[in-house]
């Protein structure tokens, strides 16, 4: 891993611990592995597109729209609204659509509506990230309907952000980092 990988990975562990000491590792995983897709494996703050700036993110889309290739979007989010603000994808996971942006205010105590740029900014997505997927706050969808003492849904834990869109990737994903971290957590414990 690079070290702004390693730098991204250890910033959700972190926030991880804080927002839920002890929790389920196969949240901790899926929170990793949705940070790893949403931000084509950098692990740091993306714009959507990974555009550096939010012209450049706005350009790009219009051009994909125009094209056809986002016909999923009845109406442009991304483009900048009355107050100049533009609603487009930024963080470890993508957050888009100013609901959003307002639902994550409230959840992080962040005014992100104000200024919806400080999705970019590390610590501040890594909270959204984390409190995001615990709560429901994206879809509706949460970590722990998907993850319990009896289920391990990997594939449908994807409905969390995005429904089913490369839900059998995401999983691998998932997969491959709880193995990581248990492997982590046996060698910590040998060793302790």
């Amino acid at each position: 891993m690079s070290a702004q990988q390693v730098q991204g990975t250890e910033l959700v562990l972190d926030e991880f611990e804080e927002r839920a000491p002890g929790g389920d590792v196969r949240h901790l995983a899926y929170m990793l592995a949705t940070a790893f897709h949403e931000t084509a494996a950098t692990m740091q703050p993306v714009r959507e597109t990974l555009a550096a700036s939010d012209e450049a993110a706005i350009r790009i889309l219009d051009r994909a729209y125009a094209a056809g290739r986002l016909g999923q979007f009845r109406t442009p989010y991304w483009r900048r609204d009355a107050d100049g603000k533009s609603w487009l994808g930024r963080g470890l996971v993508q957050l888009t659509h100013k609901r959003n942006y307002e639902a994550m205010s409230a959840v992080t105590g962040i005014d992100l509506v104000e200024r919806p740029e400080r999705a970019m900014e590390p610590q501040v997505s890594a909270i959204i990230l984390v409190e995001g997927m615990l709560r429901g706050s994206f879809t509706g969808r949460r970590l722990s309907q998907h993850f319990s003492p009896s289920r391990a849904d990997w594939e449908g834990a994807r409905a969390i952000i995005n429904g089913n869109d490369r839900a059998a990737l995401l999983a691998g994903y998932g997969r491959a980092f709880h193995t990581a971290l248990m492997a982590n957590r046996i060698e910590q414990h040998a060793v302790g």
